[in-house]
Order: C-alpha cells, then structure tokens, then sequence
C-alpha cells in the first residue's frame, strides 16, 4: 500500500474525519477511473493535513456549483465533460484559464469561486522537470484540442520562439491558432496533420509535443510520428500517460532524443492544484508514486 495512502487510513481510522476537516472534490461524468482521490488524499495525509478528496459524478453544473458554495467545499478538480459549463458559474477566472476557455481547477476563497487551469503550468512543469526549456524553444505541437489549446497558451506565456500546430479539424485549428497569435508574442502558424507536413515542421522544430490520444490504452501501438523522423536534438513530450511509456516516446529515446511522459504533465497539474487549494507546497514524489502504481495496478 503506498506509505501517502496508509497514512490517509491511519489518520480517518485514529483521528477521524470531523466537522473541521475540509473537503475537497472532483466533479466529471464518467469519473469512477479518476485517479485524483488516491493521489490527493495521499498528499494530504503526506503533509498530515485535515483534508479529505472524493469524487462525484455530476450532470447538473448549475446544482453542483450551489452545493460548493453551501456545503464550503474548499477545492474542487474539474475534468470532462464539464471544464467549459462551469465558467458561468464562477466570481473569478484566471487570465491564462479564462484565455484558453476552460477551467479544471476551482479554489473556494470564504464562498468566491476563482477558476484557474492547471494543464498548462503542469506541462511546463515536466518539461523544466525533464530537462526541457521551452523558453526559446522552436515547437512542433501535434493536435488542437483542449490539452493543445492549455500548452500552446503557457508556451507564448513562457517565451518559446515559434509554435507550429498541425491538426485535422480546420475550424477548431485555425481558432488556437487566432487566440495565441493575439495573445502572446510568438510566430505561431498553422499547418495539416500530414506526414510530409510534420516531416518539415520537425526539420524545423527543438522540441515536439503531441497533444493528440494516439498512442494511449489500448491502441498502444500508434504513433503520429514516423520513427524515422527522430533524432539526437529534439525533445519528444507526449501528453499521454496510459502507457506512461508510449510507442512515440520510446522510438524518440531510440532515436537518441530527449524525452518527457505524460505521467509528469500528469503529476505536476495535480501538484498546481493541491498548492492552490493548501497554500503548501505539494509532496510531489508522494503523488508520483501513487499515479505510476495506479496505473501499474489498471494495466
């Protein structure tokens, strides 16, 4: 049993949970694979901290956020379907959460709900982490989506040179490319998600990362990436975390390239919102251990 979980049990069997324990939760339909009660009631106990992390399934946002306000849930983690719906719902937004359009993270401050997101500081967190500077970085992003939209909005806030972003939905492509073009101060350009297209970016690119699900359990053999396109230089991040290993990262190390998993991205966002919600700083190999042996345990 991981020693954060043990100390969790020991600490609800001894002490109990009481009236001053705060509560804080994650809201999603589905959510019953959430691995974030596990990792954050392991941090909690780690700090010896009077919290508690559950999850509810929640259809019904409007109710959801009432019941925030009146039960004083201090925190709360937001994950699919709802990051988007609970913005209406809020007093405060974030500039980063608020450019990039949804919210994953909210912080109960006396009854002010303030959202933030915690996707793109956690990206850059690995990345730092994994020896990776994304200040000056020429990148090659694969995908156009939410996770894409979190980094593409943290890379311009940290200084990266130029951001290629190939991706095969048009409209929702040719929008991020829009919003970070007005809101940061680096080349951004749009491009198809084609081999050739990703083949000429990559001759141009330090550091790749793909924000797209290739790759992820159970296809676990897909690439979007050619192994023949790797090389000694470029840095490969992959935003997927089930394999923690993905058949892009371990051709890119192959390759002799650097590499970052998407079990840090993972992490670091979870460490993001466990200091928001505490106020401390966050006992990372603790939450670690707990996602590489959650998922261990679900494969």
């Amino acid at each position: 049993m991981p020693s954060g979980t043990a100390a969790f049990l020991k600490r609800s069997v001894h002490m109990g949970v009481s009236g001053r324990t705060r509560v804080c939760a994650v809201i999603g339909d589905p959510i019953e694979h959430s691995m974030s009660p596990a990792i954050h009631n392991a941090a909690f106990a780690e700090k010896g901290l009077d919290y508690v992390y559950v999850a509810f399934r929640v259809e019904d946002v409007a109710s959801a956020m009432a019941g925030v306000r009146g039960l004083g849930i201090a925190g709360v983690s937001v994950t699919v379907p709802h990051k988007l719906a609970v913005i209406e719902y809020l007093d405060e937004v974030d500039g980063q959460a608020e450019a990039v359009g949804s919210v994953n993270t909210i912080v109960n401050r006396g009854g002010r709900l303030c959202g933030y997101t915690s996707d793109g500081r956690g990206a850059m967190l690995a990345l730092r982490g994994g020896g990776v500077e994304p200040r000056g970085a020429r990148v090659c992003m694969i995908g156009s989506g939410g996770a894409a939209r979190a980094i593409a909005f943290a890379l311009g806030g940290e200084g990266a040179a130029s951001l290629r972003i190939l991706g095969i939905v048009p409209d929702e492509l040719r929008a991020l490319v829009s919003d970070v073009s007005a809101a940061a101060s680096l080349a951004v350009e749009g491009l198809d998600s084609t081999e050739s297209s990703i083949e000429a970016a990559l001759a141009e690119s330090d550091l790749l990362i793909n924000c797209t699900p290739v790759g992820m359990h159970p296809k676990v053999d897909a690439s979007v990436v050619p192994a023949r396109l790797h090389r000694p230089g470029l840095a490969v991040f992959d935003v997927v975390y089930n394999p923690a290993r993905t058949r892009l990262l371990r051709e890119a190390e192959a390759a002799g390239a650097a590499t970052v998993s998407g079990v840090e991205m993972f992490v670091q966002q979870a460490v993001v919102q466990f200091e928001l919600w505490t106020g401390q700083s966050a006992p990372v190999d603790v939450m670690r251990g707990v996602v590489v042996r959650e998922l261990g345990a679900r494969s």
